[in-house]
């Protein structure tokens, strides 16, 4: 399909965009932009909330998020989160982490960020919630979608978006378990009672192979959230079954110290538990025909590599790489490989610590790693430290795409 003379690049696309966490919206912003016609589809009911507190940093995030238009609004609803205090297990503190390493330039809550994306996007995009592909079978001038609930559509493109379990990545380059990497721990995070009278700051606890934090990012008296990281063989368990994912903690973090009890006991009465695998994922080509991934579903981590930077960065190089193309897939599709692949796998390598960085398999590990941070903390190291955390957000060199 061509596309008429003076208008936007990308007008005679028609885009699928599969999943409306941040990665999806982020893209359908940067591909309206340009001027495509894009259709999101979520299988979720309604655009998600909450979520992890999720990080910018560096002069290449602020760049693409200032030129998507959407810089200031997240400066201005950042969490203003402080320092995060490691303690003993009669809550001395041992060390104070900065600020920066744990929360970048700016940070904002997860379901925040999409809904500032999404608030942009609704009126010009179609999110079609309640439903997600079921089927892809590309032809020679599109793609065919077939869905869980609505009729067949074609598209020109279709970019999978839907995080770290992909579906699309399932449907067009394989199951799962040739591309994800697990990294020997486990992750949970859920909402907890604000006992301690935290304000905008975090408490961390370590014992060997296993770690509790509990912080307060929004200045609600009322509500705070844990997370729980503990070392572990791979383990067998239903991702819907939240009761089963209740008893596996329950039973990793029995008899640990510091406020483990009381975050025990409110995990029995949420409904907000996330429980994942530390993972990566791995896949040999990002772009297969005229479908591509994004984000997590191209090269996720579950914690620690940036992935929220990346993905946003991402979706701003794929549309970019398309419009520069003139929205041919053939010439854009491998630019953006090209580009994306390097910057995603060294945020990806930072990931690679999360879980021994939170819990360290040994006394020792911990002694040694609250050496570190409490060096990288002092004031005369300060600045090397910033730049060390901004290393890998920063390892791009992003082209002049053509004016939206």
């Amino acid at each position: 399909m061509t596309n008429p003379k003076n208008a936007p690049a990308l007008a005679h696309l028609h885009v699928l965009v599969s999943g409306a966490g941040v990665a999806g919206p982020a893209l359908a912003l940067n591909l309206l932009r340009h001027g495509a016609r894009v259709t999101v589809v979520e299988k979720a009911p309604a655009l998600r909330g909450g979520g992890f507190a999720v990080d910018f940093r560096g002069h290449v995030h602020r760049r693409v998020l200032t030129e998507m238009g959407i810089w200031e609004e997240i400066h201005a609803r950042r969490t203003h989160m402080g320092r995060q205090t490691v303690v003993d297990a009669d809550g001395t503190a041992r060390v104070d982490l900065p600020a920066e390493m744990m929360s970048g330039d700016v940070e904002i809550f997860r379901g925040e960020l999409a809904q500032i994306m999404y608030e942009r996007t609704r009126d010009r995009a179609e999110y079609v919630f309640g439903d997600s592909i079921a089927a892809l079978t590309e032809t020679a001038d599109g793609v065919e979608a077939a869905f869980e609930q609505g009729p067949p559509r074609r598209f020109d493109l279709v970019v999978g978006a839907d995080g770290l379990h992909s579906r699309t990545r399932r449907l067009v380059f394989g199951d799962e378990s040739r591309h994800l990497r697990f990294h020997d721990h486990y992750v949970a995070g859920f909402p907890v009672p604000n006992d301690l009278g935290l304000c905008r700051r975090g408490l961390l606890y370590s014992e060997p192979g296993r770690a509790v934090a509990v912080g307060n990012y929004d200045g609600d008296p009322e509500r705070a959230g844990a997370l729980l990281v503990f070392r572990s063989e791979e383990l067998a368990y239903d991702r819907r079954d939240v009761a089963a994912q209740k008893r596996i903690l329950a039973e990793r973090f029995a008899g640990m110290g510091w406020r483990t009890p009381q975050v025990l006991a409110a995990l029995q009465d949420t409904d907000e538990l996330y429980f994942d695998a530390i993972a990566q994922i791995h896949v040999d080509r990002l772009t297969r025909g005229r479908v591509a991934l994004l984000g997590d579903a191209g090269y996720g981590a579950t914690m620690g590599g940036m992935g929220t930077g990346v993905a946003v960065v991402g979706a701003y190089v794929l549309a970019g790489e398309l419009a520069l193309a003139g929205g041919d897939h053939r010439v854009a599709f491998p630019a953006y490989e090209r580009r994306i692949e390097g910057f995603a796998k060294g945020c990806q390598k930072t990931s690679a610590n999360a879980g021994p960085f939170f819990a360290p398999p040994t006394e020792r590990r911990i002694r040694s790693r609250d050496r570190m941070y409490r060096l990288l903390g002092s004031r005369l190291l300060a600045g090397f430290f910033k730049r060390l955390s901004e290393k890998a957000a920063t390892a791009i060199d992003l082209p002049d795409y053509p004016a939206a």
